[in-house]
């Protein structure tokens, strides 16, 4: 785990990398779970985020460059989980949000949000605090 300048222990961040392929994701559901209950979340709201990363996964996979890279990041802010997933695209298309997907991963994670990078890397970024129950936190 790494820690951004300033205050230790207020911004903890954990990165992992791994092959851009759906065999790989039960890896980040597990990371998810585990970050998720350090963080004291409940166990409702555990399985909402590990869901919400599965879902936010798919929806990159479906147009991830061929043997690419999927980079998910997982950052603790005070009672707040941050969790970005990012993978090179064929097409640089930020994913549609009036899809079922999006929907979904609105409700479970609270906040949803995507990018585009000019290198065509699209990120979807998932926050859920600790407490709030499902929809916005």
């Amino acid at each position: 785990m790494s820690q951004f300048a300033g205050e230790p222990g207020n911004q903890d961040f954990v990165e992992v990398r791994l092959p851009a392929a759906g065999a790989y994701l039960s890896v980040l559901r597990t990371a998810t779970a585990g970050l998720a209950a350090r963080l004291d979340f409940t166990l409702d709201e555990i399985e909402d985020l590990r869901i919400a990363v599965d879902e936010a996964c798919a929806i990159l996979l479906q147009q991830a460059v061929a043997g690419s890279v999927l980079s998910c990041v997982f950052r603790l802010v005070d009672d707040s989980l941050e969790v970005t997933v990012s993978a090179p695209t064929t097409d640089g298309r930020a994913p549609e949000r009036d899809t079922f997907a999006w929907t979904v991963l609105s409700a479970l994670a609270g906040q949803v949000d995507s990018t585009v990078a000019e290198d065509n890397t699209v990120s979807i970024s998932l926050y859920k605090k600790r407490g709030a129950g499902p929809g916005p936190a």
